[in-house]
C-alpha cells in the first residue's frame, strides 16, 4: 500500500488515481496523522501531496518530523518538495508569480525516480514556491528555466522531491515515474483491479441496502447509469429510477433516456415532468453557485414528492442513490481543511434535513474508472463513451439568467455541434464537448441587415479523468462548417468563438 498525506491539492486524489492505475492500492489520509497510525498501516512508500499553502504561511501544513525517521520511502511533489526541504534544513523561495503549464526539466542524474524517462521531459508545473538550496546530503537530479532544483534525492534515506506534477496527463512520462517510486523504490506489489471493485461494491450494497427499495436519480449519463445497473444488479426490481426533465436537457434527451432504461431491461423507470417547477424557481437568478444550489434542493423536493406517491403504493424508499464520482466532490467542497473550493455540485448541496439516505457507491471513482467498470457491468459502447452532461444540465452553460428562449438557443447550438462531431468521427476522440452561451451581444452583419445578436463559445476538451484537461485541435475546416451552420441556423446567433483553455487553470465547464 502507498500512503498519501493530504496537504489539501485538488490533485491528492489524482495520486491516489494514478497509483490505482498501476494497480496498486493507495489510501489517502491527513498530512498530521500521526506516527503511530502510519506505523500501523505498514506502507511500502508515502506521497507528500501538493497544496494550495505556502510553507511561509502562517498556518502552513507540515508533517511530523518524525515521518522521515520511518525508514519508508517518501515522494515529496510540487509543495511536497518544499515540505522536506524545509523540514530538512533546505531553503526555498517566494516566487512573484505562480507557474502553471507545461515547461520542460532536465534530467541530470540516472536516478532510480527517472529510470526510462528522456534526458528532456515535458512535464507540467503548478507552482509558487520554488526550492533554492538543497537539504544535507541531498543532491540535485532535474532542473528547469524556472525551477534550478526541479527535482533531488538523497538516495540513501529513499527520499524524493519533484516541483511538477507527475499525477496530471500533461506531464508525458509522469504515470513512469510514479511506476518508478511505487515498484523500483518502494517495492511495492500489485494489488488493485476495477474486478475487485465491481464484487466490492455489490457486496457493500447488499449490506447497505438488506431488503430496502431504493430511488435513483438517472440522467442516461454514465455515471448514474452505471449506479442503476450496480444497484439493479444487487436488488432487482426493488430499483426505482427517476427522471426528471427538469427543462434544462438537451434537445430530444428525455425520449432518447427512456428508451434507453427501457431497452436494459430496468422495469421501474418514472419520468417526471418539473420544468415549470424549475424554471420558476430559477427565475431572475444569475449566481452560478445559487443555480447549482436551487437545482439541488429543487430535484430533492421532486424526488420526496415521488417517493409518497410511492409509499401510498406500499413502497416505503429509505434510501436515494446518485451518480456522484469523485471530480464532483473534490471541486464541491473541501477534501481536507487545507484544501480549497472550486464550485459546488447540485449533488452536493443537498438540504440538511434530508429524509432519505444517501448512497454514493462510486464516489472515490474517476471517469476513466466508472468507464472501466461500465464494461465490467456489460454496458454497451454509445453509453460508456458518452460524454459527461452536468446534473445542472444547461443552466450552468448558460452565462447569466435562465430564459426560455436562452435555453432554446443553446439547444439547437449545442446539438449542430455535437451532430457535426459525429460526423467527422471526431466525437469519441474528444472527452467532452458543448457549447455555451455567454450573456453578451455583439454586433453583425447579415445580408444588407445590421444584427445584434448573442455570442456562443465552442468548448472541446481532451482528458482521462476530468481532473486536467486540454483543448481539443478540432480540424479548421470543421469548426467552420459547425460555425458556419451555427450562425445560420439559429437566428438569435452571430458570432462563435472556440475556447482553447485548458484545466488547470480554467475549469472544463464554465459555471
Amino acid at each position: 500500500m502507498i500512503l498519501i498525506l493530504d496537504f489539501g491539492s485538488q490533485y491528492t486524489h489524482l495520486i491516489a488515481r494514478r497509483i490505482r492505475e498501476l494497480g496498486s492500492y493507495a489510501e489517502i489520509l491527513p498530512f498530521n496523522i500521526s506516527v503511530t497510525k502510519i506505523i500501523k498501516l505498514k506502507p511500502q512508500g508515502i506521497i507528500l501531496s501538493g497544496s494550495p499553502s505556502s510553507v511561509y504561511d502562517k498556518n502552513a501544513p507540515f508533517p511530523k518530523k518524525r515521518v522521515f525517521n520511518l525508514n519508508i520511502p517518501i515522494l515529496g511533489i510540487c509543495y511536497g518538495q518544499q515540505v522536506i526541504a524545509k523540514i530538512l534544513g533546505g531553503k526555498t523561495k517566494a516566487k512573484k508569480l505562480r507557474e502553471f503549464g507545461r515547461e520542460t526539466i532536465t534530467i541530470l542524474d540516472k536516478s532510480s525516480l527517472f529510470k526510462g524517462c528522456k534526458n528532456k521531459e515535458t512535464v507540467w508545473f503548478s507552482h509558487g514556491d520554488t526550492v533554492t538550496e538543497l537539504p544535507k546530503r541531498f543532491k540535485k537530479i532535474g532542473s528547469s528555466k524556472s525551477s534550478k532544483i526541479a527535482a533531488f534525492e538523497n538516495y540513501d534515506s529513499r527520499v524524493f522531491g519533484i516541483q511538477f506534477h507527475p499525477e496530471v496527463t500533461h506531464t508525458v512520462n509522469g504515470l513512469k515515474i510514479l511506476k518508478n517510486f511505487t515498484y523500483n523504490i518502494c517495492k511495492e506489489k500489485e494489488s488493485w483491479k476495477i474486478s475487485d471493485t465491481k464484487r466490492r461494491l455489490i457486496s457493500e450494497l447488499k449490506k447497505q441496502i438488506g431488503e430496502e427499495p431504493v430511488l435513483i436519480g438517472v440522467s442516461g449519463g454514465i455515471d448514474s447509469f452505471v449506479v442503476a445497473t450496480l444497484i439493479k444488479n444487487t436488488i432487482g426490481n426493488r430499483l426505482y429510477c427517476v427522471f426528471v426533465d427538469n427543462g434544462l436537457l438537451r434537445k430530444n434527451e428525455p425520449e432518447e433516456v427512456k428508451n434507453l432504461f427501457q431497452k436494459r431491461g430496468f422495469r421501474n423507470f418514472l419520468m417526471i415532468d418539473a420544468k415549470k417547477q424549475f424554471l420558476t424557481a430559477l427565475r431572475g437568478i444569475v449566481d452560478p453557485e445559487k443555480k447549482r444550489e436551487i437545482i439541488g434542493h429543487t430535484f430533492i423536493r421532486v424526488f420526496e414528492k415521488k417517493a409518497k406517491e410511492l409509499e401510498k403504493k406500499q413502497v416505503k424508499i429509505k434510501f436515494l442513490a446518485q451518480g456522484t464520482i469523485y471530480p464532483d466532490r473534490i471541486e464541491s467542497a473541501q477534501p481536507s481543511k487545507d484544501a480549497t473550493k472550486i464550485k459546488s455540485h447540485h449533488n452536493i448541496t443537498l438540504p440538511k434535513k434530508l429524509k432519505f439516505q444517501i448512497i454514493e457507491p462510486i464516489k472515490e471513482l474517476y471517469k476513466d474508472e466508472v468507464r472501466e467498470l461500465g464494461r465490467e457491468l456489460g454496458l454497451p459502447k454509445p453509453i460508456i463513451g458518452r460524454h459527461p452532461f452536468p446534473g445542472p444540465g444547461l443552466a450552468i452553460r448558460i452565462l447569466g439568467e435562465i430564459t426560455d428562449e436562452r435555453l432554446s438557443i443553446l439547444r439547437e447550438t449545442d446539438d449542430i455541434f455535437l451532430s457535426e462531431l459525429r460526423k467527422n468521427k471526431l466525437y469519441d476522440k474528444i472527452w467532452q464537448a458543448f457549447a455555451v452561451l455567454l450573456p453578451l451581444k455583439t454586433v453583425g452583419v447579415m445580408g444588407d441587415l445590421r444584427t445584434y445578436e448573442y455570442i456562443i463559445s465552442l468548448r472541446a476538451v481532451t482528458s482521462k479523468d476530468g481532473m486536467t484537461a486540454d483543448w481539443a485541435k478540432i480540424p479548421p475546416k470543421v469548426l467552420e462548417k459547425i460555425s458556419s451552420r451555427i450562425i445560420n441556423e439559429v437566428m438569435e446567433v452571430n458570432r462563435v468563438v472556440y475556447d482553447i483553455s485548458q484545466k488547470p487553470p480554467a475549469t472544463i465547464e464554465y459555471e
